[in-house]
């Protein structure tokens, strides 16, 4: 395999399995593209195959990005050819969308069965990732004392994470006597996959009428924002979420919206 020593580099360097995919598929189109060897491989290549992305195939400025740094990598971090320098388009920063409470209320009532809606209230409750709560086992969690670990999760690190009173004394429930290692799992037995999670919020939210777009990362977004509605500190909700830098959080502060609805609008004082 052409790429060998590029999957080899990734997981020594501790990439996630989702990262290592990603950089050996884009790295395989390139090579069917421009249909060189790696080590023949210049920088007018990388230039002319990040322009093809960008005008003939109008791919999106975080594709792009990703694919320049899964070259990147490869180019310059493996084979230091130091040749990956063209600068792709400015992402967009979109703010998140957000839930209110009441359509968290509406999302998790909506749920389709007992264990979709223990599902809908783990990510609300503990701003989870989806695929931290793919990998949720039972030994992650800690009832008594109301708290649970992600473990190796982005970035291959431990963190803690918050359990509501009503998601303990409903976990102890559906975890007592079930004989599987990870909490949510299909009928097999295996874990729920990512997929099956997002049909699960996906088909909650048409239940419940929210016409807006909700994903499971849309309840990581609701859990970071009402938390900072309520008081807490940016710094502890970084902590919570994972986020190894504070702009990643400060986001939230962006799309909190109670400190602008106590602003009055100057017609009201003519």
């Amino acid at each position: 395999m052409v790429l060998e020593q590029l999957e080899t580099e990734l997981k020594l360097r501790g990439f996630s399995e989702r990262t290592v995919k990603s950089y050996l598929f884009y790295n395989n189109k390139f090579l069917a593209f421009t249909n060189k060897a790696p080590e023949a491989i210049t920088e007018e290549d990388i230039k002319a195959y990040l322009a093809n992305l960008i005008s003939d195939r109008k791919k999106n400025a975080a594709t792009v990005a990703l694919v320049r740094a899964a070259l990147r990598f490869h180019y310059d971090g493996v084979l230091k050819k130091n040749i990956v320098t063209l600068k792709t388009p400015k992402i967009q920063k979109k703010l998140p969308t957000v839930l209110t409470k009441e359509e968290v209320k509406r999302l998790i009532e909506s749920a389709a069965t007992a264990k979709s809606r223990l599902l809908l209230m783990t990510l609300y409750s503990s701003g989870l990732r989806v695929s931290e709560c793919t990998n949720l086992k039972i030994n992650d969690v800690e009832l008594d004392q109301r708290m649970g670990w992600v473990r190796q999760g982005k970035g291959g690190k431990d963190r803690l994470f918050i359990l509501s009173d009503a998601l303990v004394d409903a976990l102890r429930g559906y975890v007592n006597g079930k004989n599987t290692e990870h909490i949510f799992t299909n009928k097999s037995g295996r874990p729920l996959s990512a997929r099956n999670i997002q049909k699960i919020v996906g088909t909650a939210a048409k239940r419940a009428g929210i016409s807006k777009g909700v994903s499971p990362h849309t309840l990581r977004h609701s859990f970071a924002t009402h938390l900072l509605e309520s008081g807490e500190s940016i710094r502890k909700i970084q902590e919570l979420l994972g986020h190894s830098n504070l702009q990643t959080t400060q986001i939230y502060t962006k799309v909190s919206t109670e400190e602008l609805k106590k602003v009055k609008s100057p017609l009201d004082s003519l």
